[in-house]
Protein backbone atom coordinates (compact mmCIF):
# COMPACT_ATOMS: atom_id res chain seq x y z
CA UNK A 1 0.00 0.00 0.00
CA UNK A 2 2.99 2.33 0.20
CA UNK A 3 2.82 2.71 -3.57
CA UNK A 4 -0.82 3.77 -3.30
CA UNK A 5 0.03 6.48 -0.78
CA UNK A 6 2.77 7.86 -3.03
CA UNK A 7 0.31 8.23 -5.90
CA UNK A 8 -2.30 9.87 -3.63
CA UNK A 9 0.17 12.31 -2.06
CA UNK A 10 1.38 13.30 -5.51
CA UNK A 11 -2.19 13.94 -6.67
CA UNK A 12 -3.11 15.96 -3.57
CA UNK A 13 -0.04 18.16 -3.84
CA UNK A 14 -0.69 18.92 -7.50
CA UNK A 15 -4.41 19.56 -7.04
CA UNK A 16 -4.04 21.97 -4.10
CA UNK A 17 -1.71 24.24 -6.05
CA UNK A 18 -3.76 24.01 -9.23
CA UNK A 19 -7.16 24.59 -7.59
CA UNK A 20 -6.08 27.82 -5.88
CA UNK A 21 -4.57 29.20 -9.07
CA UNK A 22 -7.59 28.26 -11.21
CA UNK A 23 -10.07 29.91 -8.86
CA UNK A 24 -8.04 33.13 -8.77
CA UNK A 25 -7.75 33.31 -12.55
CA UNK A 26 -11.40 32.35 -13.06
CA UNK A 27 -12.38 35.29 -10.85
CA UNK A 28 -10.13 37.66 -12.79
CA UNK A 29 -11.08 36.56 -16.33
CA UNK A 30 -14.67 35.39 -15.81
CA UNK A 31 -14.07 32.06 -17.56
CA UNK A 32 -16.72 29.43 -16.87
CA UNK A 33 -14.46 26.62 -18.09
CA UNK A 34 -11.68 27.78 -15.76
CA UNK A 35 -14.12 27.86 -12.84
CA UNK A 36 -15.19 24.31 -13.67
CA UNK A 37 -11.56 23.24 -13.74
CA UNK A 38 -11.04 24.87 -10.34
CA UNK A 39 -14.00 22.92 -8.95
CA UNK A 40 -12.59 19.77 -10.54
CA UNK A 41 -9.20 20.23 -8.85
CA UNK A 42 -10.79 21.08 -5.48
CA UNK A 43 -12.94 17.93 -5.61
CA UNK A 44 -9.90 15.85 -6.58
CA UNK A 45 -8.00 17.25 -3.58
CA UNK A 46 -10.79 16.30 -1.18
CA UNK A 47 -11.08 12.90 -2.84
CA UNK A 48 -7.39 12.24 -2.24
CA UNK A 49 -7.87 12.94 1.45
CA UNK A 50 -10.82 10.52 1.57
CA UNK A 51 -8.73 7.80 -0.10
CA UNK A 52 -6.06 8.27 2.57
CA UNK A 53 -8.77 7.93 5.22
CA UNK A 54 -9.91 4.72 3.55
CA UNK A 55 -6.37 3.35 3.48
CA UNK A 56 -5.89 4.09 7.17
CA UNK A 57 -9.21 2.59 8.25
CA UNK A 58 -8.72 -0.52 6.12
CA UNK A 59 -5.55 -1.34 8.09
CA UNK A 60 -7.36 -1.69 11.42
CA UNK A 61 -7.04 -5.17 12.93
CA UNK A 62 -9.89 -7.66 13.10
CA UNK A 63 -12.38 -7.38 15.96
CA UNK A 64 -15.16 -9.66 17.25
CA UNK A 65 -17.64 -7.53 15.28
CA UNK A 66 -15.46 -7.64 12.14
CA UNK A 67 -13.62 -10.97 12.33
CA UNK A 68 -12.26 -10.67 8.78
CA UNK A 69 -10.78 -7.23 9.35
CA UNK A 70 -11.66 -3.89 7.80
CA UNK A 71 -10.20 -4.25 4.30
CA UNK A 72 -13.49 -3.32 2.63
CA UNK A 73 -13.33 0.16 4.18
CA UNK A 74 -11.18 1.03 1.18
CA UNK A 75 -13.96 0.01 -1.22
CA UNK A 76 -16.54 2.06 0.70
CA UNK A 77 -14.46 5.23 0.63
CA UNK A 78 -13.60 4.79 -3.04
CA UNK A 79 -17.35 4.62 -3.71
CA UNK A 80 -17.83 7.88 -1.80
CA UNK A 81 -15.09 9.43 -3.92
CA UNK A 82 -16.85 8.32 -7.11
CA UNK A 83 -20.13 9.82 -5.89
CA UNK A 84 -18.40 13.12 -5.11
CA UNK A 85 -16.81 13.21 -8.55
CA UNK A 86 -20.26 12.70 -10.08
CA UNK A 87 -22.18 15.10 -7.84
CA UNK A 88 -19.73 17.89 -7.04
CA UNK A 89 -17.30 17.71 -9.93
CA UNK A 90 -19.62 16.71 -12.75
CA UNK A 91 -22.84 18.24 -11.46
CA UNK A 92 -21.53 21.68 -10.55
CA UNK A 93 -19.43 21.94 -13.73
CA UNK A 94 -22.47 21.03 -15.83
CA UNK A 95 -24.66 23.54 -13.99
CA UNK A 96 -22.07 26.29 -14.29
CA UNK A 97 -21.75 25.63 -18.02
CA UNK A 98 -25.51 25.75 -18.60
CA UNK A 99 -25.80 29.03 -16.68
CA UNK A 100 -22.94 30.52 -18.70
CA UNK A 101 -24.62 29.49 -21.95
CA UNK A 102 -27.92 31.04 -20.87
CA UNK A 103 -26.27 34.20 -19.55
CA UNK A 104 -22.96 34.60 -21.42
CA UNK A 105 -20.46 37.17 -20.26
CA UNK A 106 -17.65 38.46 -22.51
CA UNK A 107 -14.26 37.15 -21.51
CA UNK A 108 -11.44 39.52 -20.69
CA UNK A 109 -7.86 38.90 -21.80
CA UNK A 110 -7.47 35.06 -21.79
CA UNK A 111 -3.68 35.15 -21.43
CA UNK A 112 -3.69 34.18 -17.77
CA UNK A 113 -6.07 31.33 -18.54
CA UNK A 114 -3.57 29.85 -20.97
CA UNK A 115 -0.69 30.27 -18.51
CA UNK A 116 -2.61 28.55 -15.72
CA UNK A 117 -3.83 25.76 -18.00
CA UNK A 118 -0.27 25.13 -19.16
CA UNK A 119 1.05 25.02 -15.60
CA UNK A 120 -1.84 22.81 -14.53
CA UNK A 121 -1.12 20.43 -17.39
CA UNK A 122 2.47 20.08 -16.16
CA UNK A 123 1.40 19.43 -12.54
CA UNK A 124 -1.34 17.00 -13.53
CA UNK A 125 1.05 15.28 -15.91
CA UNK A 126 3.57 14.76 -13.11
CA UNK A 127 0.83 13.36 -10.85
CA UNK A 128 -0.36 11.06 -13.65
CA UNK A 129 3.17 9.77 -14.31
CA UNK A 130 3.67 9.03 -10.60
CA UNK A 131 0.38 7.12 -10.41
CA UNK A 132 1.06 5.30 -13.66
CA UNK A 133 4.56 4.28 -12.55
CA UNK A 134 3.28 2.87 -9.26
CA UNK A 135 0.44 1.09 -11.05
CA UNK A 136 2.77 -0.53 -13.60
CA UNK A 137 5.09 -1.60 -10.80
CA UNK A 138 2.20 -3.33 -9.02
CA UNK A 139 0.88 -4.91 -12.25
CA UNK A 140 4.04 -7.03 -12.57
CA UNK A 141 4.30 -7.05 -16.33
CA UNK A 142 0.63 -7.58 -17.18
CA UNK A 143 -0.75 -5.70 -20.21
CA UNK A 144 -1.96 -2.28 -19.09
CA UNK A 145 -5.70 -2.64 -19.79
CA UNK A 146 -5.77 -6.15 -18.40
CA UNK A 147 -4.00 -5.04 -15.23
CA UNK A 148 -6.36 -2.07 -14.88
CA UNK A 149 -9.42 -4.30 -15.17
CA UNK A 150 -8.04 -6.84 -12.72
CA UNK A 151 -6.77 -4.36 -10.15
CA UNK A 152 -8.46 -4.60 -6.74
CA UNK A 153 -6.70 -1.52 -5.33
CA UNK A 154 -9.16 1.37 -5.88
CA UNK A 155 -6.68 3.99 -4.68
CA UNK A 156 -4.36 3.52 -7.65
CA UNK A 157 -6.92 3.27 -10.43
CA UNK A 158 -8.99 6.10 -8.95
CA UNK A 159 -6.00 8.45 -9.03
CA UNK A 160 -5.22 7.30 -12.58
CA UNK A 161 -8.82 7.96 -13.65
CA UNK A 162 -8.91 11.37 -11.97
CA UNK A 163 -5.62 12.48 -13.49
CA UNK A 164 -6.63 11.23 -16.94
CA UNK A 165 -9.92 13.12 -16.71
CA UNK A 166 -8.04 16.20 -15.49
CA UNK A 167 -5.66 16.18 -18.47
CA UNK A 168 -8.52 15.77 -20.93
CA UNK A 169 -10.51 18.44 -19.10
CA UNK A 170 -7.63 20.89 -19.36
CA UNK A 171 -7.56 20.34 -23.11
CA UNK A 172 -11.31 20.92 -23.34
CA UNK A 173 -11.09 24.05 -21.19
CA UNK A 174 -8.24 25.44 -23.30
CA UNK A 175 -10.15 24.82 -26.53
CA UNK A 176 -13.32 26.36 -25.13
CA UNK A 177 -11.48 29.48 -23.95
CA UNK A 178 -9.67 29.86 -27.27
CA UNK A 179 -12.79 29.50 -29.43
CA UNK A 180 -14.83 31.70 -27.10
CA UNK A 181 -12.32 34.54 -27.38
CA UNK A 182 -11.37 33.96 -31.01
CA UNK A 183 -14.95 33.81 -32.32
CA UNK A 184 -16.30 36.28 -29.77
CA UNK A 185 -18.83 33.66 -28.64
CA UNK A 186 -18.73 33.44 -24.82
CA UNK A 187 -21.31 30.65 -24.97
CA UNK A 188 -18.55 28.29 -26.15
CA UNK A 189 -16.80 28.74 -22.82
CA UNK A 190 -19.96 27.45 -21.17
CA UNK A 191 -20.13 24.55 -23.63
CA UNK A 192 -16.61 23.56 -22.55
CA UNK A 193 -17.76 23.59 -18.94
CA UNK A 194 -20.69 21.30 -19.81
CA UNK A 195 -18.34 18.90 -21.60
CA UNK A 196 -16.04 18.83 -18.55
CA UNK A 197 -19.05 18.04 -16.36
CA UNK A 198 -20.09 15.15 -18.61
CA UNK A 199 -16.51 13.88 -18.67
CA UNK A 200 -16.36 13.78 -14.86
CA UNK A 201 -19.76 12.12 -14.65
CA UNK A 202 -18.60 9.41 -17.07
CA UNK A 203 -15.46 8.74 -15.04
CA UNK A 204 -17.52 8.63 -11.85
CA UNK A 205 -19.90 6.03 -13.32
CA UNK A 206 -16.96 3.78 -14.22
CA UNK A 207 -15.51 4.11 -10.70
CA UNK A 208 -18.91 3.39 -9.11
CA UNK A 209 -19.17 0.24 -11.23
CA UNK A 210 -15.77 -1.00 -10.03
CA UNK A 211 -16.47 -0.17 -6.38
CA UNK A 212 -19.87 -1.84 -6.51
CA UNK A 213 -18.41 -5.13 -7.70
CA UNK A 214 -15.88 -5.17 -4.88
CA UNK A 215 -18.35 -4.11 -2.18
CA UNK A 216 -20.95 -6.77 -2.98
CA UNK A 217 -18.37 -9.55 -2.95
CA UNK A 218 -16.25 -9.95 -6.07
CA UNK A 219 -14.27 -13.18 -6.19
CA UNK A 220 -11.06 -14.38 -7.80
CA UNK A 221 -10.77 -14.94 -11.55
CA UNK A 222 -12.17 -18.22 -12.97
CA UNK A 223 -8.73 -19.35 -14.10
CA UNK A 224 -7.36 -18.87 -10.58
CA UNK A 225 -10.23 -20.89 -9.14
CA UNK A 226 -9.58 -23.67 -11.64
CA UNK A 227 -5.91 -23.67 -10.69
CA UNK A 228 -6.77 -24.04 -7.01
CA UNK A 229 -9.02 -26.99 -7.80
CA UNK A 230 -6.24 -28.60 -9.81
CA UNK A 231 -3.84 -28.19 -6.90
CA UNK A 232 -6.35 -29.92 -4.63
CA UNK A 233 -7.20 -32.72 -7.07
CA UNK A 234 -3.51 -33.43 -7.66
CA UNK A 235 -3.06 -34.52 -4.03
CA UNK A 236 -3.03 -38.29 -3.39
CA UNK A 237 -6.19 -39.40 -1.67
CA UNK A 238 -8.37 -36.58 -3.06
CA UNK A 239 -11.14 -37.89 -5.27
CA UNK A 240 -12.65 -34.54 -6.23
CA UNK A 241 -12.78 -30.87 -5.31
CA UNK A 242 -15.90 -28.71 -5.48
CA UNK A 243 -16.20 -25.29 -7.00
CA UNK A 244 -14.09 -22.65 -5.25
CA UNK A 245 -15.98 -19.92 -3.40
CA UNK A 246 -14.02 -16.72 -2.88
CA UNK A 247 -14.30 -13.06 -1.99
CA UNK A 248 -11.96 -10.08 -1.87
CA UNK A 249 -11.87 -8.82 1.71
CA UNK A 250 -9.43 -6.04 0.81
CA UNK A 251 -7.08 -4.94 -1.93
CA UNK A 252 -4.53 -7.60 -0.95
CA UNK A 253 -6.63 -10.10 0.97
CA UNK A 254 -8.82 -12.91 -0.39
CA UNK A 255 -11.02 -15.44 1.41
CA UNK A 256 -11.33 -18.89 -0.23
CA UNK A 257 -13.47 -21.89 0.71
CA UNK A 258 -13.27 -25.34 -0.84
CA UNK A 259 -14.96 -28.73 -0.33
CA UNK A 260 -12.94 -31.92 -0.84
CA UNK A 261 -14.05 -35.50 -1.38
CA UNK A 262 -11.48 -38.03 -0.19
CA UNK A 263 -11.09 -41.58 -1.37
CA UNK A 264 -12.62 -44.25 0.84
CA UNK A 265 -10.19 -45.37 3.48
CA UNK A 266 -8.44 -42.02 3.88
CA UNK A 267 -7.69 -41.56 7.56
CA UNK A 268 -8.05 -38.42 9.62
CA UNK A 269 -4.33 -37.76 9.95
CA UNK A 270 -3.76 -38.24 6.22
CA UNK A 271 -6.69 -35.93 5.38
CA UNK A 272 -5.34 -33.25 7.71
CA UNK A 273 -1.90 -33.51 6.09
CA UNK A 274 -3.40 -33.20 2.61
CA UNK A 275 -5.40 -30.14 3.63
CA UNK A 276 -2.29 -28.50 5.09
CA UNK A 277 -0.38 -29.22 1.87
CA UNK A 278 -3.13 -27.66 -0.27
CA UNK A 279 -3.22 -24.56 1.91
CA UNK A 280 0.55 -24.20 1.76
CA UNK A 281 0.75 -24.61 -2.03
CA UNK A 282 -2.14 -22.21 -2.69
CA UNK A 283 -0.64 -19.51 -0.47
CA UNK A 284 2.77 -19.96 -2.09
CA UNK A 285 1.33 -19.51 -5.57
CA UNK A 286 -1.19 -16.78 -4.68
CA UNK A 287 0.06 -14.72 -1.70
CA UNK A 288 -3.03 -12.53 -1.88
CA UNK A 289 -5.09 -15.51 -0.64
CA UNK A 290 -4.71 -15.06 3.10
CA UNK A 291 -7.57 -17.20 4.42
CA UNK A 292 -8.32 -20.72 3.15
CA UNK A 293 -11.13 -22.79 4.64
CA UNK A 294 -11.34 -26.41 3.50
CA UNK A 295 -14.11 -28.81 4.40
CA UNK A 296 -13.39 -32.47 3.78
CA UNK A 297 -15.71 -35.44 3.48
CA UNK A 298 -15.51 -39.21 3.03
CA UNK A 299 -12.46 -39.69 5.24
CA UNK A 300 -12.48 -42.59 7.70
CA UNK A 301 -11.64 -41.60 11.26
CA UNK A 302 -10.74 -43.67 14.29
CA UNK A 303 -13.81 -42.37 16.09
CA UNK A 304 -16.02 -43.43 13.12
CA UNK A 305 -17.12 -39.88 12.27
CA UNK A 306 -17.67 -39.08 8.61
CA UNK A 307 -15.62 -36.01 7.97
CA UNK A 308 -12.49 -34.11 8.64
CA UNK A 309 -12.29 -30.39 8.62
CA UNK A 310 -9.34 -28.09 8.15
CA UNK A 311 -9.15 -24.35 8.25
CA UNK A 312 -6.63 -21.62 8.72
Amino acid sequence: MAESRIAIYGAIGANVAIAITKFVVAGVTGSSAMLSEGIHSAVDTFNGILLLVGLRLSKRPATPEHPFGHGKELYFWSLIVAVLIFGLGGGISFYEGVMHIRHPEPMTDPTWNYIVLGAAFVFEGVSFVIALREFLRASRGQPFWQALHRSKDPTTYTVLAEDSAALVGLGVAGLGIYLSHRLNMPELDGVASVVIGLLLAGVAVLLVRESRGLLIGEGIRPETARDIREIAKAQPGVRDASHVLSMYMGAQEVLVTLDLDFNAGTGTDQAAAIIATIQREVRARYPVIRRIFIEAGHADREDDSDDARGAS
